[in-house]
């Protein structure tokens, strides 16, 4: 088995506040005298039920964590430890997803918020070699207006470079709200040039993607690992070329699926998806990048299948075309050069460290 964390790879799923580094997290809380929920020191992922209750013990840990993001100094800190994790995973790109109406109370407003993130942005990828994009991603949490704010603002600063905003997303719980009032600012978004990124096919399944992919007109899926239940849905958003940005480890730790072995994995690869392994929130979940990658493996994938997954990411993310074939052809090389680590019984990272958590809900919970 080669060392996964050497395979190159894109990470295509991370959001902002959830890609901080624990020890980051516990620095800024001592500093500001702020106590901590325990679930961030007990040493275990997260764990909640896939329901409103659970959700909202998801939710309030991560505005625990978000609230001590009040300095553009912190904010900087953020992407650049971000980009320097993700390098040393074999990550080429980084898609990052922000909502910058969080920080902007603390830095003068959204435009600023979102300037000092393009910045950063580009100064890590001139520090660690990884190319950063940034996602600007509207709230379920809040009005659709402020949705179609966001886009406006987020086309100001599209492009296709590093430190430029890609593409445009719409996160949070995805049971709340009218997924159709958001249909505007996706579609001010496209026109300013810029993919479509919504949440969908996690918390809710394939009567609510259908939805999504309707109104939103998605470029990729955040999730849509809920496709495999529904196969002729799964086919019909791969032959609209939309690729699925699966995060296993934060599937089962938010109760989704029981278990990695639950995780459709291996449906939605059967039908030929095109998919981008992420690691969604580490900070809540412990589960970095190269832990998806080492959770497929578990799953039955070989080193082959392994490096196509990566291929997928790589295809999946918005990178230059001639950038992206340098990297497939590295992940040629990877699976070309045969393993010559000890056999120490892992994959060159942390054994994936994923939960046993809660059943799947029931629809309408």
């Amino acid at each position: 088995m080669r060392d996964l964390a050497t395979l190159p790879k894109a990470h295509l799923h991370l959001h902002f506040t959830g890609s901080m580094r624990l020890d980051t997290l516990i620095e800024l809380a001592s500093s500001s005298r702020t106590r901590l929920p325990s679930s961030f020191l007990d040493g275990d992922p997260l764990r909640v039920p896939a329901d409103r209750r659970g959700w909202f013990r998801f939710q309030r840990a991560y505005d625990t964590a978000r609230a001590l993001v009040r300095t553009e100094e912190v904010m900087r800190r953020i992407v650049l430890e971000a980009a320097l994790d993700d390098d040393a995973e074999g990550s080429r790109r980084l898609e990052i997803q922000v909502d910058p109406t969080s920080y902007a109370p603390f830095v003068g407003g959204i435009t600023p918020a979102l300037e000092i993130i393009l910045d950063a942005a580009k100064q890590a990828t001139t520090l660690t070699g990884v190319e950063v994009a940034v996602i600007v991603a509207a709230s379920r949490m809040r009005h659709p207006l402020d949705a179609r704010t966001l886009a406006r603002l987020a086309v100001r600063y599209a492009g296709d470079q590093p430190g430029e905003v890609v593409g445009f997303g719409l996160s949070n719980d995805e049971r709340a709200g009218q997924t159709a009032s958001w249909e505007r600012a996706f579609a001010i978004a496209r026109r300013g040039g810029l993919a479509s990124m919504p949440h969908g096919g996690e918390l809710l399944g394939p009567d609510h993607l259908r939805e999504v992919v309707s109104a939103l007109g998605p470029t990729r899926l955040g999730h849509g690992v809920r496709a495999g239940e529904d196969p002729t849905l799964l086919d019909a958003i791969i032959a609209a070329g939309i690729s699925l940005e699966v995060c296993p480890a934060s599937n089962v730790s938010l109760g989704v699926y029981r278990s990695p072995d639950d995780v459709p994995l291996r449906t939605l690869m059967s039908h030929g998806a095109q998919i981008a392994l992420s690691a969604d929130d580490p900070l809540l979940f412990q589960s970095r990048l190269v832990n998806q990658y080492e959770i497929a493996r578990t799953l039955g994938c070989d080193d082959a299948e392994l490096a196509e997954l990566a291929r997928g990411s790589i295809r999946a993310s918005l990178a230059s075309p001639s950038t992206k074939r340098a990297w497939l052809a590295e992940v040629d090389t990877w699976l070309a050069t045969p393993d010559r680590r000890p056999e120490t019984g892992s994959s060159g990272s942390r054994e994936a460290d994923v939960p046993e958590s809660h059943a799947l809900p029931e629809q309408g919970a």
